[in-house]
C-alpha cells in the first residue's frame, strides 16, 4: 500500500486538483493507494472541496479546528499510517503538500525507487524559480543545517517530498518515543528527512525537473527569516547522520 499523506491549510484553490492529479497517476500505473489528508483548520472551503472528492477516491481526511502547523500534521499522518498498515516492510507513506507546489507525476520515479530497495527516497526541488537571494538560502540550507542536521549527498532537504518504508517510520518513532519532530517550521521538513535516513538501509535523492514545480509564492520576502530558522535548528538540533551513503540519481 501506497499512503499518499497531503498536509493542507487554505488551499481550496488546488487541493481538489492536486487529488485528481494523482488518481490519475495511480490510473495509469495502477497500485494500491490511500490518500489521507490532514487539513489545518482551513478558514476557505478547502472542508467542501475534499468532501465533495470522498465518494470517488480512496480518501480519508482530518479535520483541526485550530491550525497546529504542518510539522504536527506530518507527524500526525505519519503517525496513522503506520497504525494502519499491517504490512510495514512493504508499505510506504509520501509526503506532499495541499499547495500543489510539487506535481504529482513525481510520484512514479519516487515508487520505482521504493520498489528497488529504497527506505528513504527524497525529492529535490533545489532549482525552485525563487530570487536570487532565495535561491541562494536554498541551496545552503544542507550547510546552514550543520552540525546538529548532516546529510551528506542530500543538496535539497527542504522540499518536502519525501517517500519512507512504514518500517523506518516505526524505528524512528520508538527511538523518539513516539514523537520524533522538535522543530516546527520549514526546517521540520529537513529533521523529518534526518531521523528517517538514520534508520533507513537506503536512501536515494531523486532530482525534480522543473516542469513538476511552481514556485512557493512569497517564499522570496521570507527568505532570511528562514536562513535564521535553519542556522539555529542546525544548532539547536542534534541527530545522528545516516548509517549509509545517500545514493544519487541522474
Amino acid at each position: 500500500m501506497i499512503y499518499v499523506c497531503i498536509t493542507t491549510r487554505n488551499h481550496a484553490a488546488t487541493i481538489g486538483l492536486l487529488l485528481w492529479k494523482i488518481r490519475q497517476v495511480f490510473a495509469e500505473d495502477p497500485r494500491e493507494y490511500q490518500l489521507i489528508v490532514l487539513d489545518d483548520g482551513s478558514t476557505d472551503d478547502t472542508p467542501d472541496v475534499l468532501e465533495r472528492y470522498q465518494p470517488s477516491l480512496p480518501l480519508t481526511t482530518f479535520h483541526r479546528d485550530h491550525p497546529q502547523g504542518d510539522a504536527a500534521s506530518v507527524e500526525e499522518l505519519l503517525r496513522f499510517t503506520v497504525s494502519r498498515s499491517d504490512r510495514p516492510k512493504r508499505d510506504c507513506a509520501v509526503t506532499l503538500r495541499g499547495g500543489f507546489d510539487v506535481s504529482p507525476s513525481v510520484l512514479p520515479e519516487l515508487i520505482r525507487r521504493f520498489e528497488s530497495g529504497a527506505d528513504v527516497v527524497v525529492g529535490e526541488a533545489v532549482e525552485l524559480a525563487h530570487s536570487g537571494f532565495g535561491r541562494l538560502v536554498r541551496r545552503a540550507a544542507p550547510y546552514l543545517l550543520r552540525p546538529g542536521l548532516n546529510l551528506p549527498g542530500v543538496h535539497d532537504p527542504l522540499s518536502g517530498v519525501c517517500l519512507t518504508r512504514l518500517v523506518t517510520v516505526q524505528r524512528a518513532l520508538r527511538d523518539r518515543n513516539g514523537h520524533f519532530l522538535e522543530s516546527h517550521g520549514i526546517s521540520a521538513r529537513a529533521e523529518l528527512l534526518a531521523r528517517m535516513a538514520t534508520h533507513a538501509r537506503q536512501v536515494v535523492a531523486v532530482p525534480l525537473g522543473p516542469s513538476n514545480i511552481r514556485s512557493d509564492v512569497g517564499e522570496k520576502e521570507r527568505s532570511l527569516e528562514i536562513a535564521l530558522e535553519l542556522f539555529r535548528a542546525g544548532r539547536r538540533l542534534h541527530v545522528p547522520a545516516p548509517k549509509v551513503p545517500i545514493e544519487r540519481t541522474l
